[in-house]
């Protein structure tokens, strides 16, 4: 059941911003972020010294072991808070469980692991909604509190920042990897290590530092999500792809031709605002694409 799991089952973003053309945006003074920037979470002011960060997120599975499912999906969903240097408080469960094809353990683990991870974030999970849906699938629906003048968002990027990853890129190759039976044992679990680590550490690093803009990295990959934050600031952001780190051997996977089918959708939505250095190595520009080998997709890319 994690053939499409993860973040790769999100709609592509190129078609998510022609959907959200059409979603009515409410005027009201104290929602201080909304859809605009396609930002992390929303924002509404409470008063000058409290706002609510207020998130959701769910997907299907990324592993065959379901409490280590909670644990990535309740992560991942507590993760857009941190984004936006805030503390999550308090989340509803959101479950599509097939009730007639998997027994009832699996999703007492599901909800187990979404708790104790919530637990280890300081968040309360106090109820949700279960639909009966085949694959499964989870998340949480997450608030948070943040002061409304120290807000981070994915506008907040500014002309000679500098740009930081707080985590190694690799988990979508690797988990695609897995299925193909391409990958390490050691590879798959220090993906699913980064995959259930809170960011929690980086949210207190931004705030003590007065850190003004950030992103965090998901489904859309590093080139998809530094576009949006560019679009957003009104910037360019240039990547040093041999400088950002890797999980184990997600190299050598891209070079023995593993590539996520979801990246094909990640180049479509930044090639045309994106420029790739002349002498740029061909498996970095897919580890930052995340693009699916194609054989005309290759010779697009090939001759930019």
């Amino acid at each position: 059941m994690a053939e499409s799991g993860g973040c790769s089952a999100k709609i592509p973003p190129k078609e998510l911003e022609e959907i959200l053309k059409y979603l009515p945006l409410p005027c009201d003074p104290n929602i201080l972020v909304n859809v605009e920037n396609h930002d992390d979470a929303g924002v509404y002011k409470i008063n000058n010294e409290l706002a609510l960060v207020f998130t959701t997120d769910f997907f299907p599975p990324v592993c065959s072991d379901p409490y280590e499912f909670g644990q990535i999906a309740a992560a991942n969903s507590i993760s857009d808070v941190y984004a936006m240097g805030g503390d999550p408080v308090i989340a509803l469960n959101i479950m599509m469980f097939p009730a007639e094809r998997l027994p009832v353990e699996a999703y007492a683990d599901i909800l187990k692991g979404g708790f104790e991870m919530a637990s280890e974030a300081g968040v309360r999970i106090i109820g949700g909604h279960t639909l009966n849906d085949f694959p499964p699938k989870y998340g949480l629906a997450v608030v948070g509190y943040i002061n409304p003048g120290r807000i981070i968002t994915n506008s907040g990027a500014r002309p000679g920042d500098l740009l930081i990853v707080t985590k190694p890129l690799g988990t979508g190759i690797i988990l695609a990897g897995q299925r193909l039976g391409m990958v390490s044992s050691n590879d798959i679990t220090e993906a699913k290590r980064f995959m259930k680590f809170l960011n929690k550490s980086g949210a207190e690093v931004m705030r003590r530092f007065n850190i003004k803009g950030a992103t965090d990295i998901t489904g859309f990959g590093l080139a998809g999500h530094a576009l949006k934050m560019a679009k957003a600031s009104n910037v360019s952001i240039k990547l040093y792809l041999k400088q950002v780190p890797l999980i184990g051997n997600t190299y050598q996977i891209i070079n023995e031709g593993c590539i996520p089918g979801a990246s094909f959708r990640n180049l479509d939505f930044a090639e045309r605002e994106t420029v790739l250095a002349p002498d740029l190595e061909y498996n970095l520009k897919m580890i930052e694409k995340n693009v699916e080998k194609a054989t005309e997709l290759i010779k697009k890319i090939r001759n930019l």
